[in-house]
């Protein structure tokens, strides 16, 4: 009844959304003497704001087309690498650019599509050959595909190393950003016990929860305040007939959206009230800013149950990484063995959803990695999301993991 419900307003809220996007175009015509005069000006712009927030949304593209390259343009096409049911490995190729260090960005499967780090992608794709974990929306899984949980996960990123490590340089690096730094964490485990040929030659984490005991935030109260079988009553829905993955259980994106809107209520409130008086102003390029912000952050996807019920459990509630008690298909995944992988953490200090020390534990559980494969960063004055995107991002950290990758490059 939940989805069936969310889709019943998002229906209606589509049609308004049209309706009031058409008054406010009515409203700023230049043909209209209310666009210059009374209160016109601040209806359009009170209307323009409601269409653009109740408006629906799909998934967003990339859209990187181009990168600077030795002051030189150099035109970037997707290509993909490797198709599975819940994900794709998509490849940003340059063209006329070989070699280069391989870098596999590994995208949060927690509500958003990978289009979330597209900042981070275009920051690195002078110096790298980058690719990144393209998860499906599970509502367009159909039943028959079968279940993905976080032991397929890390299938899932052992299989793209092995598939970017087929050609070239057999030992990629990776980066993960945020909820994947654990199934990335155990990936590399369990290749360095295995002496995999592709294991990766680093691991960099961004703001991810390798132990949420550390400095725990609002989110890590969340999980671990409420019972296991909580989350499983009150959060978990069926997706309805309309989507090719009917019947198929989830944690719906709306719900995590409404869960992060709710803990920052005041700030995205704020914003909205900032881009209308933007738009009152006639300053579009602010408003567009903002309204670019939100078309990404509003747009949604669905995560299995048994994904998000086991990864409440095993990296929240559990803490089973940390304490070395993580399994993977019945096999224990034991931080320790790491031994040929170097390791940077990077944290922000004003991260309101990893807190400072949750992944700088990352490198303290690897006990027989030399100290100099091991380094940690601290950015002053980074919130979560400024970790991997805007100025702060490109000037300040991407120059710290541009340089970990080179230091272990051929």
């Amino acid at each position: 009844m939940l989805y069936n419900a969310y889709e019943l307003q998002r229906s209606m809220l589509a049609g308004a959304s049209a309706l009031a996007n058409f008054s406010a175009g009515l409203l700023n015509n230049p043909a209209n003497p209310f666009a210059y005069f009374g209160g016109g000006p601040i209806l359009a712009s009170a209307l323009e704001v409601f269409a653009h927030a109740a408006a629906p949304r799909g998934k967003p593209e990339f859209g990187l087309d181009f990168t600077t390259i030795g002051g030189k343009r150099v035109d970037v096409r997707e290509e993909i690498v490797l198709r599975k049911p819940f994900g794709q490995l998509k490849r940003f190729v340059r063209d006329g650019v070989e070699g280069g260090p391989k870098l596999l960005i590994v995208a949060p499967m927690s509500g958003h599509f990978a289009t979330l780090l597209r900042g981070t992608v275009e920051r690195m794709l002078p110096v790298a050959d980058v690719y990144i974990t393209d998860w499906r929306d599970a509502r367009q899984v159909p039943l028959a595909d079968g279940r993905f949980d976080l032991d397929d996960y890390v299938d899932y990123l052992v299989e793209f190393l092995e598939t970017i490590g087929a050609e070239g340089d057999k030992r990629p690096h990776v980066l993960a950003v945020c909820q994947p730094s654990v199934p990335a964490y155990a990936a590399v485990a369990l290749m360095n016990a295995d002496k995999h040929p592709n294991t990766p030659r680093t691991l960099s984490l961004m703001g991810g929860p390798i132990d949420t005991r550390e400095a725990p935030t609002a989110v890590n109260t969340l999980a671990t305040e409420r019972p296991h079988s909580w989350f499983s009553q009150n959060v978990i829905a069926t997706v309805p007939a309309t989507y090719p993955g009917a019947g198929r259980t989830v944690y719906p994106g709306f719900l995590q959206l409404a869960g992060f809107m709710t803990m920052n209520l005041g700030n995205h409130m704020n914003s909205h009230w900032e881009m209308f008086k933007h738009l009152v102003k006639g300053d579009g390029e602010s408003a567009e800013s903002t309204m670019r912000f939100y078309d990404e952050y509003r747009s949604v996807c669905d995560m299995t149950s048994e994904f998000y019920l086991q990864t409440i459990d095993v990296v929240f509630q559990s803490h089973a990484l940390p304490k070395g008690e993580m399994m993977h298909r019945g096999r224990r995944v034991d931080p320790a063995a790491i031994t040929d992988t170097a390791l940077l953490a990077i944290e922000g200090e004003k991260d309101d959803i990893s807190g400072l020390g949750q992944t700088r534990a990352a490198l303290s559980i690897a006990t027989k990695l030399p100290e100099k494969m091991k380094k940690y960063h601290m950015a002053p004055d980074v919130g979560h999301y400024g970790i991997f995107n805007g100025s702060k991002w490109r000037t300040r950290i991407a120059p710290v993991l541009e340089a970990w990758i080179a230091a272990h490059s051929d």
